[in-house]
Parts: structure tokens; C-alpha cells; sequence
């Protein structure tokens, strides 16, 4: 039986205000017939402007949280220790160098014990007042030798740090946020520290300290020393000379060790024999910050560019500059 007429609860247009944050989709109520409007999200596999612009955002954030995880990752072993809380993470790098030839070639889970899944972080405080050119020439050495996570850092307690030494184990490396893709971390805090002081294992390890002694376990990464006591014990020597003379000694004592070298580089090409060795890195360092290498004798001269032809030098005379 006929009903009344009732009128319709929705209209011939009803119009819905869209989210703008992101892509549109075609208004459900429209009815049919009705053109599709330049609003509506776009069709045959198209993709809106807007919704690119939002992928690389996305893509952008996510880049960044990767280098904000990596730094946190690299400050992870020494937050545990109280005098290893950092300011400023400036630089990380893998870099290459051309080849040193060893006669012995260390292993480096021989020297710092196994640790599956993790980095093996050497952490080094040192004073921007006393930079140490030996650990830059051995860090360039084990670049060549491994791939290295270089990191630099500078400390609460230094109030400033010239550009060279926040540059100088080179720029950062594009895969510095992916750990897992290196061997060995180096990381360089600037500090106001009395002596250079070195911890690879922070929780179960007392610092070394003096940059002799960390340049000696820097160099057992790359080879072995020498197994004859004697050829040990001279590498020794001349390490501590270096050191204690050339780099503290007086204007004599200088000019003693330097008389020593020509006549041991008379008749050996390096300090050690017929092999570079830590010898030549140390006295080469110290040599160069005494400002003794223009006055040099002959011999001396010629082991400075033998030294130099190498390519591991650099970093150290650039600091020197």
C-alpha cells in the first residue's frame, strides 16, 4: 500500500572537509557521474608531488637518526668512565694509505682478545697543547692495515681546539654510521690531560699512559716486535731517546742524538737494520717537533725523505704548519 514521501537525509552534494597532512583520496559521497577533481589522489600509478616530498623527508629523517645512532654507539664505551664524558662529536673517517711492508704482520684478535659482534674501540686522551705526532702516522699506518672508525672528540675541560686537530684523522667516512663494516675504532679526545693516556678495554683496564708506551702497543697491531732481545731492546732505545731527549732534552742533548742517528743511519738505511720499525716513526716525530730537521746532519737528511716518501707522514707535518 502506498506510504508517504519522506525527504532525503542526504543531499544532492554534500561536501567533506579533507585532511591536508597527507594524500587525498576521492570524496566517497560524490555522486556518480561527476568529474574527479585535480584534489583527488591520481590515478594509473601515478604519484602526488606531495607524497614524494614526503618520502624524502622521510628518507632524511631517517639518515640522520642513523648518524645519531652511530655517535651514540661510539660514545658508548666511555660514558662509563669518569673522565671520558665528551662535548662535541667532530669527525670519523676510513681511510687508506699507501702499502708499509712488515716483516711480521700482528693479528689484531692476537693482541686485543676476541670480542665477536663488537668493535674494538681504542680510546686515547690527549692535550691539544702536545700533540701526538706518532699516534697520527700510526693511526695513518692502520688505516692501511685494517679498516678503522676514526672519531674525534673534544672535552669539557678544553675550552677551544684548533681546526687542524679537530681535521686530523681526516674527514668523515660516508659509512661512519654502520659499525659493523669496520675493525678496529680510533677515537682521539682532546683533553686537558698532564700525560697522553690510552684505554682500549675501559671497564677491566688501567690507562697507559705516555705516548711512548701507547705508540708501543699502537705498533703490535701492525707487527710483531722483533723476537731477537736485541733488536727488541735497540727498537726500545731509541723509542725512549726520542722521547726523553729529542722532545725534552736540551739544546746538548739534541744535538748528542742527532750525532747517534747520522752514525747509525750511516750504516743501516733505518734505525733498526734493514726494516722500518718504531724507531723511525718516533725519532722521525720527534725530530720534526724539536725543529731540528733543517739543522740535521747528512745522513739524517736522507732518512727524513725516506721517511717522508712513505706517505704515512703527512698528517704529522701538517700540524707542524
Amino acid at each position: 500500500m502506498p506510504m508517504y514521501q519522506v525527504k532525503p537525509v542526504c543531499g544532492g552534494e554534500i561536501k567533506v572537509d579533507l585532511p591536508t597532512c597527507m594524500y587525498k583520496l576521492p570524496n566517497v559521497h560524490e555522486q556518480p557521474g561527476d568529474s574527479c577533481t585535480s584534489e583527488h589522489a591520481l590515478q594509473n600509478g601515478e604519484v602526488d608531488p606531495a607524497v614524494r616530498a614526503l618520502e624524502a623527508r622521510q628518507d632524511e629523517i631517517m639518515r640522520k637518526l642513523y648518524e645519531l645512532k652511530a655517535a651514540v654507539e661510539g660514545l658508548a664505551k666511555t660514558v662509563t668512565t669518569p673522565d671520558a664524558d665528551l662535548d662535541l662529536t667532530v669527525s670519523s673517517s676510513l681511510s687508506s694509505q699507501s702499502t708499509t711492508t712488515f716483516k711480521g704482520i700482528a693479528d689484531l684478535d692476537a693482541v686485543l682478545g676476541k670480542d665477536p659482534g663488537a668493535l674494538r674501540d681504542i680510546v686515547i686522551n690527549a692535550n691539544p697543547a702536545q700533540p701526538p705526532l706518532t699516534l697520527l702516522v700510526l693511526h695513518s699506518l692502520l688505516c692501511q692495515r685494517y679498516r678503522v672508525l676514526s672519531n674525534v672528540h673534544v672535552h669539557s675541560s678544553v675550552s677551544s681546539v684548533p681546526p687542524q686537530l679537530l681535521s686530523c684523522l681526516g674527514p668523515r667516512h660516508a659509512d661512519s654510521y654502520a659499525r659493523r663494516l669496520f675493525q678496529l675504532g680510533f677515537t682521539l679526545i682532546w683533553k686537558d690531560v698532564p700525560k697522553l693516556q690510552m684505554k682500549f678495554s675501559v671497564q677491566s683496564m688501567c690507562p697507559i699512559e705516555g705516548e711512548a708506551n701507547v705508540a708501543r702497543f699502537l705498533f703490535k697491531l701492525l707487527a710483531l716486535y722483533p723476537s731477537d732481545p736485541a733488536a727488541a731492546t735497540m727498537v726500545d732505545n731509541w723509542v725512549d731517546t726520542a722521547f726523553f731527549q729529542l722532545a725534552e732534552g736540551s739544546t746538548k742533548e739534541r744535538a748528542a742524538v742527532l750525532r747517534a742517528l747520522n752514525s747509525a743511519l750511516g750504516r743501516n738505511p733505518w734505525l733498526a737494520g734493514s726494516e722500518f720499525s718504531l724507531a723511525d716513526v718516533a725519532c722521525y716525530c720527534c725530530v720534526l717537533q724539536s725543529g731540528s730537521a733543517s739543522s740535521a746532519p747528512a745522513n739524517v737528511q736522507r732518512w727524513i725523505k725516506s721517511c717522508e716518501n712513505l706517505g704515512h707522514f703527512g698528517p704529522a707535518k701538517l700540524l707542524l704548519k
